[in-house]
């Protein structure tokens, strides 16, 4: 025993190759109804570590749970600054509130979360406008390369998907078109069938659906890499804007990309139309296209090449946001990516929906 109480004797060596850490609780502490404090004897330790320092806090904790106080003049020194740097008690347990949410207050939440998410978005197309207009004037910090770059990627390298998928289709169209209207002899109104489908709504959407997959997603998973390897915050560090050396060259081609690529596929949606119907109407080639043009008015067009440039915005719009808002690990980066395909595709067939009420609201 010490003079004011028990006394602990260390002897040997507390490494973690010799054992590691010998548990000591309120158990282990000798009976003393008269003592004031606990001391240690380390005269007879070889070497310690971690190990040791762990086993010093739990006596010191036993200590206080007996009442006494924990001498440290006998451990060395360096024992003695580690043992100052761990909290005088354990951390308490994480409360976790057993009280569910009511309907009112997750409405409110979810009520919260989207406009928040509204004006972040609505923010960023601001910024990315902003920094558009700049462009123009030679004020932007966009590199002209990366420009080019998110040009190509986002169009001439997708010609070759937008237009298999939007000759499927058109040919799909015409083949069930054909099938039904033979029953009433207007095999020939085919040709209004497929153009005006085509140009107004299949091949816009179908087109987006294809960016969203394939451009969308590639948006939000380097993003999301790049905020994972630190790169953003570099930039941020060294006072670059994101939205104008980032966002503004992947929403800026998509965005210019997105009405092209959407009269490319309804050109060749009509030519998978006049293959198919080729093979099963006697008409001639001439009288096809001839009957295409008249049946087929610039206006729908024209309405299609602005829903085209729309859902553009709104697929680099969304993948960028998802992008910034993933993780940093590696696996967030494939989670971003399918998440912006899942918004792109969800956003793009409510946008239509939008469109086709005020088309009809317009009378278009």
């Amino acid at each position: 025993d010490g003079p004011n109480g028990p006394c602990l004797h260390v002897r040997g060596a507390w490494t973690v190759h010799n054992g590691g850490v010998m548990p000591f609780g309120a158990a282990d502490m000798p009976p003393a109804p008269h003592a004031t404090s606990l001391s240690v004897d380390t005269a007879g330790i070889t070497e310690w570590d971690s190990s040791f320092i762990s086993f010093l806090w739990e006596v010191k904790q036993a200590a206080a749970g007996a009442g006494l106080a924990f001498e440290q003049d006998g451990l060395p020194t360096p024992a003695q600054r580690l043992l100052a740097l761990l909290p005088p008690k354990p951390a308490a347990p994480a409360r976790h509130d057993s009280r569910k949410q009511t309907l009112l207050e997750k409405t409110g939440d979810l009520t919260l979360n989207a406009l928040t998410e509204t004006g972040i978005v609505t923010t960023l197309a601001t910024e990315t406008t902003r920094g558009a207009m700049h462009a123009l004037h030679g004020k932007s910090r966009m590199r002209t390369k990366d420009l080019i770059t998110d040009l190509w990627n986002a169009g001439p390298n997708a010609l070759l998907i937008v237009g298999v998928v939007n000759f499927l289709i058109g040919a799909i169209l015409a083949f069930v078109g054909l099938v039904e209207l033979r029953r009433f002899a207007a095999e020939i109104y085919v040709t209004n069938l497929v153009g005006i489908a085509c140009a107004r709504e299949i091949s816009a959407i179908m087109t987006a659906i294809i960016m969203a997959g394939r451009t969308g997603g590639a948006y939000a998973a380097r993003i999301s890499t790049m905020l994972g390897n630190e790169e953003i915050d570099a930039l941020k560090v060294f006072g670059i804007p994101i939205s104008g050396y980032i966002l503004l060259p992947a929403i800026l081609s998509l965005s210019l990309m997105m009405p092209l690529l959407y009269l490319y596929g309804t050109l060749i949606g009509i030519f998978g139309g006049f293959v198919v119907s080729m093979s099963m109407m006697d008409v001639s080639p001439m009288g096809y296209w001839m009957s295409t043009v008249n049946g087929v008015e610039l206006r729908e067009f024209a309405f299609g090449f602005v829903k085209a440039f729309f859902f553009g915005s709104f697929i680099a719009l969304a993948a960028c946001r998802v992008g910034l808002m993933a993780g940093r690990s590696a696996a967030d980066v494939g989670i971003a990516a399918t998440r912006a395909v899942v918004i792109g595709i969800v956003g793009i067939i409510a946008m239509d929906a939008v469109f086709a009420v005020m088309a009809n609201a317009l009378g278009i």
